[in-house]
């Protein structure tokens, strides 16, 4: 990819005028939300994962330019807070993601949306990481394991925190079913205090719809907003946390729809933490446009074989 002159991007400070495999069978309507339903509603491929490029990708998505991976690591380690995105069935990016946090030592605090936000552990890099991620909360088979071993296996290996992130299933089927009155009192001041945008709210309507292969009925659009709002606010709160606390950085490893500065995590935080410096990276795949793409930086990975996610696809019933 051309380079072009363009200064280097460092991690936006705020000021104060800026601003899920399709959805698994047997859970209710709550949790069939936009980082699951959007980007892992594919069935995983069985085979071998695709290998690995020796430069990796990456493109400031302001500029066009490509920068090292070296670089990348030296921006994360500038910033307070680090969101790395997914799409959930591709090993490549746990890959990535998981040799990243392994480079960066033991200091950073890793905020994971595979696990509820009362989880808090410290792995150990042994034959009994499973047994430790499913003692906090993770649900193996629902998130296939094990496609994301190399990323807790990285958080594992560099001596990291490792917290959940996530609000309860029943939560998310509440949410879903009743709206705003069902959201809980922080995580409504959350996000109260950070509206989308009519352009981001729109974004997030059309992925949510996409990510449920069409099939959304406008009846329960409310809903799954409000139980996707949810799950970023609980998200943003356990970042915060960790940074006050003295993370360094706070890391977020989510699906690419809870990164987005657009409506993801990011635009809660910048509007609790307005001098803060943020850094987001969306995981995506060779079909995915780069330009204008709502994070910092993409990294782009080559894309496992899939099944058409939407072929034989019926949306769940609503019910209680």
């Amino acid at each position: 990819m051309q380079k072009h002159s363009v200064p280097r991007y460092e991690p936006t400070r705020f000021s104060t005028q800026t601003n899920w495999l399709r959805i698994v069978l047997g859970l209710a309507l709550g949790t069939c939300l936009l980082a699951c339903a959007n980007q892992d509603k594919a069935q995983h491929s069985q085979g071998t994962p695709a290998k690995q490029k020796a430069e990796a990708n990456i493109v400031e998505v302001a500029s066009g330019r490509s920068i090292s991976r070296g670089e990348l690591l030296q921006l994360m380690r500038k910033s307070d807070f680090v969101l790395l995105g997914e799409k959930h069935d591709n090993p490549n990016h746990h890959i990535e993601r998981g040799a990243l946090l392994r480079e960066l030592g033991p200091s950073p605090v890793i905020i994971a949306e595979h696990l509820p936000s009362s989880a808090q552990l410290r792995p150990k890099p042994s034959d009994e990481l499973l047994n430790e991620l499913n003692k906090a909360g993770f649900a193996a088979k629902q998130w296939q394991w094990p496609v994301h071993q190399p990323l807790f296996a990285g958080v594992a290996q560099a001596g990291q925190s490792l917290q959940g992130g996530n609000i309860s299933r029943d939560l998310a089927r509440q949410l879903a079913r009743e709206g705003r009155a069902a959201m809980p009192t922080d995580l409504l001041s959350l996000t109260e205090a950070a509206p989308l945008a009519p352009v981001a709210q729109a974004a997030l309507e059309a992925d949510l719809i996409e990510g449920h292969c069409g099939q959304l009925p406008s009846a329960r659009l409310a809903g799954m907003i409000w139980a996707q709002r949810a799950r970023d606010a609980a998200m943003a709160q356990r970042m915060i946390q960790a940074y006050e606390q003295g993370a360094k950085p706070a890391v977020l490893v989510a699906g690419n729809g809870h990164v987005r500065r657009d409506y993801g995590v990011p635009q809660l935080l910048q509007k609790q933490l307005r001098q803060s410096r943020l850094l987001s990276v969306g995981f995506l795949e060779p079909d995915a446009p780069s330009a204008g793409a709502p994070y910092d930086y993409v990294w782009i990975s080559a894309a496992p074989g899939r099944d058409d996610p939407c072929a034989g696809f019926l949306m769940p019933t609503n019910s209680k």
